[in-house]
C-alpha cells in the first residue's frame, strides 16, 4: 500500500485499547489516522481521517487520544454541528473556523484549544474545560455554558450574545472588545478578567459574580466595590497584578492561493510564488493583499463570518459560496461578481454594497439592510428577500426570478431591466421606484405604466 511502512501494518495490527477492563477489547482504527494525510484533498482543511473517527463516537476517539497524546488535532473548518461530542477530549485542537452550533460539549475537555472564528451558537458545555483556550472571534451566541472553565483564555471580540455562564470561571480571561446582550454571568468568577471595551456588558445579569481590583471593566478602569454594588455583583480585593499576556495558539500552515497553471508566462520570467491569505476580517491587510494581487482567484466556501466587521472589505470574484454573513457590517464592502450561492446575510448591514454582477442565488437576504446597494446584472435568482430594505438600491438588470420580496421596502430603487418572473411581491412597497418596459412582472409580462400606477412606482419609457 502506497506511503505505509511495514512498522505501520504492524502497528494497525497489534494495537488494542482497553479503556473499560470490564468491556472486550477493541481494535483502535490506527489505520485511518496513519492514512488521513493520503485522504485528504487538497480543498479540505481538517484531517479527514481524524474528522471520521470522531464521528465514530466519543469513546474510540478519547482511546485514540490516551494511546497517542503526541498526535496533532486538526479538525479546523470541521462541520460538528449538533454532534455529540460529550466528555471529548478535544485539549490543543486545531478548531479554526469549525461549525460546532447545536453540538454536546458538557464535561469536553477543550483546554488549550484553537476555537478562533469557530461557530458555536447554542452549543451546550457546561462543565466543560475551556481554560487557557484561543476563542478570538467565536460565535458563542446562545450558548449554554454554566460552570464551564474559561480561566485564562482569550475570548476577545467573541460574540456572547445571551449565552448562558452562571457560575463559569472567566478569572484572567481575555473578554475585550467581546460582544454581550442580557448573557447570564450569575456568580461567575471575573477576577482579574480584561473587559476592556466589551459591547453591552451592562445589559448582563452579574449577581454575585466575583469582581476584583484585578478585574478591568469596559471603560478600561479597574473595578472597585462601588462598580460591584451598583452590578449586585461581589468585590475581592487581591494583590495587584499585572493583567495575563496570553500567547496565540502556533498557527496552522498558511492557506495559499492556487498556482497560476497558465502556460502563457512568457520566457525568462518566473511563477510568482504563492500568497498567504489573511483574515478577511483583518480588513485592512485583507484588502492590502488583494490591491497587490489583483488577478488572483480566491476561493473560500463555507466561511463563517456571522456578526464581523467587514465595512469596504475587497471581495470583488471571491467565491464565497454558502458562508454566513449574518448580522455582519458590510457597508460599502465591493462585492461586484463574487459568487455568494446560498450565502446567509440575514439582518446584516450592507449600505451602499456593490454587489454588481454577483451571484446570489438562493441567498438569504432576510431582513438585511441594503439602502442604496447596487445589485446591477446581478444573480438573485430564489433569493429570500424578506422585510429586506432596499430603498434606492440599483436592481438593473438583475435577476429576481422566484426571489421572495414579502415584506421587503424598495421605494425609490431601480428596476430597469430586472426580471421579476414568478416573485413573490406580497407586501413590497414600490413608491418610487422606477419601472421600465424592460421591467419583467411577476406574470413573465412586461412592465406598462398601469402596473405602475397601481404599485405607486414611476414608470419611464426608456
Amino acid at each position: 500500500m502506497i506511503g505505509m511502512t511495514d512498522e505501520s501494518l504492524a502497528l494497525n495490527e497489534h494495537l488494542t485499547v482497553t479503556p473499560d477492563m470490564n468491556k472486550p477489547e477493541r481494535i483502535f482504527p490506527t489505520l485511518l489516522l496513519l492514512l488521513s494525510p493520503f485522504l485528504c484533498s487538497a480543498s479540505q482543511a481538517y484531517d479527514r481521517g481524524q474528522f471520521e473517527l470522531l464521528q465514530k463516537g466519543v469513546g474510540d476517539w478519547n482511546a485514540m487520544r490516551r494511546v497517542h497524546p503526541e498526535i496533532l488535532i486538526d479538525l479546523s473548518k470541521a462541520r460538528l454541528e449538533n454532534m455529540n461530542l460529550r466528555g471529548a477530549n478535544l485539549s490543543n485542537a486545531d478548531l479554526t473556523k469549525a461549525d460546532l452550533s447545536g453540538a454536546a460539549l458538557d464535561d469536553a475537555i477543550l483546554k488549550g484549544a484553537n476555537f478562533s472564528m469557530a461557530y458555536m451558537k447554542k452549543a451546550n458545555m457546561k462543565n466543560a474545560d475551556v481554560s487557557n483556550a484561543w476563542l478570538k472571534g467565536a460565535n458563542m451566541s446562545g450558548a449554554f455554558m454554566e460552570s464551564a472553565s474559561f480561566a485564562g483564555s482569550n475570548l476577545a471580540s467573541a460574540n456572547l450574545r445571551w449565552a448562558k455562564l452562571s457560575g463559569a470561571d472567566l478569572s484572567k480571561a481575555n473578554l475585550g472588545e467581546a460582544i454581550f446582550f442580557e448573557t447570564e454571568l450569575e456568580t461567575a468568577n471575573l477576577r482579574g478578567t480584561l473587559i476592556t471595551g466589551a459591547k453591552g456588558f451592562d445589559s448582563s445579569m452579574l449577581k454575585n459574580a466575583k469582581i476584583s481590583n484585578n478585574t478591568i471593566l469596559p471603560s478600561g478602569k479597574a473595578g472597585d466595590e462601588s462598580w460591584a454594588t451598583r452590578h449586585d455583583a461581589r468585590f475581592y480585593t487581591e494583590t495587584v497584578a499585572a493583567p495575563r499576556i496570553l500567547t496565540p495558539p502556533v498557527a496552522p500552515p498558511p492557506v495559499s492561493l492556487p498556482k497560476d497553471l497558465s502556460k502563457n508566462t512568457p520566457a525568462g520570467e518566473s511563477e510568482a510564488p504563492p500568497v498567504t491569505l489573511p483574515e478577511i476580517t483583518e480588513v485592512q491587510t485583507w484588502n492590502i493583499m488583494r490591491k497587490d494581487n489583483p488577478g488572483k482567484k480566491i476561493e473560500m466556501k463555507e466561511e463563517k463570518l456571522g456578526n464581523a466587521d467587514l465595512r469596504g472589505v475587497d471581495l470583488r470574484k471571491v467565491t464565497l459560496s454558502k458562508s454566513d454573513f449574518s448580522g455582519a457590517n458590510l457597508n460599502n464592502a465591493n462585492m461586484d461578481n463574487a459568487a455568494l450561492a446560498g450565502a446567509n446575510f440575514q439582518k446584516a448591514d450592507m449600505v451602499q454594497a456593490s454587489l454588481k454582477g454577483a451571484n446570489l442565488e438562493g441567498a438569504n437576504l432576510d431582513r438585511a439592510y441594503m439602502k442604496n446597494a447596487d445589485f446591477s446584472d446581478a444573480n438573485l435568482r430564489g433569493a429570500i428577500l424578506f422585510g429586506a430594505t432596499l430603498t434606492g438600491a440599483n436592481l438593473d438588470g438583475a435577476n429576481l426570478t422566484k426571489a421572495s420580496l414579502f415584506d421587503a421596502n424598495l421605494e425609490h430603487a431601480s428596476l430597469k431591466g430586472a426580471n421579476l418572473t414568478d416573485a413573490n411581491l406580497a407586501g413590497t412597497n414600490l413608491s418610487g421606484a422606477i419601472i421600465s418596459p424592460t421591467t419583467i412582472l411577476p406574470s413573465g409580462k412586461r412592465a406598462t405604466p398601469d402596473w405602475a400606477g397601481r404599485h405607486d412606482a414611476k414608470f419611464i419609457d426608456r
